[in-house]
Parts: C-alpha cells; structure tokens; sequence
C-alpha cells in the first residue's frame, strides 16, 4: 500500500468527518495535519477527534507536545514521514487530513526543510517589534528580504513571519530557497472540501457555538491552571486568544465569541490561498450533498488504489 490520500479544505468543512468514514470503509489510518492539534490540554478549541474515534481508527500526530513546547515544520516533517512510511509498511492506507497548507505540501511535495534551531533572543526581539510596531512591520521587514515566502504566510501570524525571519537572519538564506523540494516515491490522490461561503461560514459559527457549549471557557481555564501563559503561541491560537482575553477581562463574552467566529471566517479564506479551486491536483466536492461525496470519493480512492 505504498500511496497516501489527502483530504484538504478548509476549517469546519467537514474534512474530518469524511476521514473517518473513509478510514473505517478502507481499514485507514489518519494522519494529521492540523497545526492545532498537534498540543495536549487543547481538545475542545482544535476539534480534536473523540476518545472513542481515536480507539476506534487509528490517528496520529495528535497530542505530540506540550502547549510551552515548540514544535515547528521540521519537526513535523520528520514525524509525520516516519509515520506515514509505518503505516505503508502495514500494509495499511495513510490519510493525510487537515487544513494547515503548509504542513500538508510539505508532505505531498517532499519539502525539506533547513534544520535552523529556535533562537529564543531573536525571537524575544522580534516579539518586541511586534508589540510595538504591529505584525504589519515584521511582515514588511519579511517582504524586503523574501517576498515569495512572505506572500504565503498570513500577514496577521506573527508565529510563521517570526520563525522565517528566524531563518534568514541565522542561515543567511531567504526561507524561500532553502526549502528544496523532492516528490515523495509514492503516488498521492487529494481530495478537497469546499462549500459557498456563506454555507462555510454558517458551519464555522455553528461549531463555534458548539465549543462554547462544550466547556472552551473551562478548557481556557485549566490550561492557566496549569501554568500555560496567554502569551504562548499555543495560546495565541484562534478561540483560546479571545477565551484569554475574556477571562482577564480584557472583553465581554459576546464579543469574544463574536471575534473568534470573524477570526475563523478569515482563516478559511486564507486556507484558499493554499487549496486554490483551480488547482488541477485536486478533486474537489462540495458538501452540500455529503452522501454523494462519500460514495463518490470511495471511488475515487477505488479506483486510485493499486
């Protein structure tokens, strides 16, 4: 089974949804690419599968680390190869799920990326910048030495703007170049989500009501409990941010609410910026008839399938 599907699309579209039921028709195994699901504590705000889903398919590269940790795309590339590679030595299908555009053509393009470590001096640095200047002058001094890279890369995450500023300034060498690329040895079926946006954004309000009501508030509570700062990365994230900022009084709870359904209506579109329609790649399914799209991708992957 040396071959790998991968279901892209953007948030609260229903990738993982159809993972699963693929994976239970095709005996799969789920491989994630969510850059938020990848921390512990943080189950609710990432819609992490259940408990019982991961008993039931397995799933992997969930829960790899701690909320204080860093984990960057070199990291994931590395475990998510030897993941993938296990999976095929079992004669088993990997599905490579998730929204996060760059974790996923890092795998299905065979990025390889420079093993540039964490400086934590430049990153306080550059923090500092930011707080004081706004994202927009990081993502400037980005666009002066490395527009290709700096045109991918959301002008309002500080995280990624900062770790490619890390490496030019430590390697000396624009990030753009020094990922080299080489295609993995197995072929790739990709399968895309998508919906009219104001029936995503319908489903992005509806589960972000649903955190509400699933206890995000009490989560956001218990990782302050723990000791988890609001000015972690981790916890800079969609929904836990605003939860933060609510909890320290910084908003009223409407408003916070109201902020993370805006913030997760820009993120989608930004996520079209790596899953383009028009991208010939990809098989694309709207999901305004899931049972049709269920029916047809199983054919798909049928028919793609040695």
């Amino acid at each position: 089974m040396r071959c790998l599907v991968a279901i892209v699309g953007p948030t609260a579209i229903g990738k993982s949804k159809l993972a699963f039921r693929l994976a239970s028709g095709f005996g799969a195994e789920i491989v994630s690419a969510d850059s938020r699901q990848f921390y512990r504590y943080m189950d609710i705000g990432t819609n992490k599968p259940t408990l019982e889903e991961q008993k039931s398919i397995p799933h992997h590269l969930i829960d790899v680390v701690n909320p204080d940790e860093d984990f960057n795309l070199a990291d994931y590339l590395h475990m998510a190869r030897k993941v993938i590679e296990a999976i095929q030595q079992r004669g088993k299908l990997p599905l490579l799920v998730g929204g996060s555009g760059l974790y996923v053509w890092s795998i299905i393009e065979g990025w390889e990326i420079p093993n540039v470590p964490p400086n934590q001096d430049l990153r306080r640095e550059l923090e500092l910048k930011a707080r004081e200047q706004g994202s927009h002058a990081l993502y400037q001094q980005l666009c002066e030495v490395d527009p290709i890279a700096t045109a991918k890369i959301d002008p309002h995450n500080i995280r990624r703007i900062i770790r490619a500023l890390e490496i030019y300034q430590l390697s000396g060498q624009s990030p753009s170049l020094v990922r080299r690329k080489e295609a993995p040895d197995f072929p790739v079926l990709i399968i895309g989500l998508t919906a009219e946006r104001s029936e995503l954004y319908h489903k992005i309000d509806q589960r972000v009501d649903k955190m509400i009501s699933r206890g995000l508030i009490e989560e956001v509570k218990e990782l302050l409990h723990k000791g988890y700062s609001l000015s972690l990365p981790s916890m800079s994230g969609i929904g836990y941010k605003q939860i933060g900022d609510f909890l320290s009084g910084k908003m009223a709870l409407p408003k916070a609410v109201e902020k993370i359904k805006y913030e997760t209506h820009r993120l989608a579109r930004h996520q079209y910026a790596w899953f383009r329609p028009s991208d010939a790649r990809i098989n694309w399914f709207d999901t305004t008839h899931p049972f049709i799209i269920l029916s047809e991708a199983k054919n798909l992957i049928q028919s793609f399938l040695p």
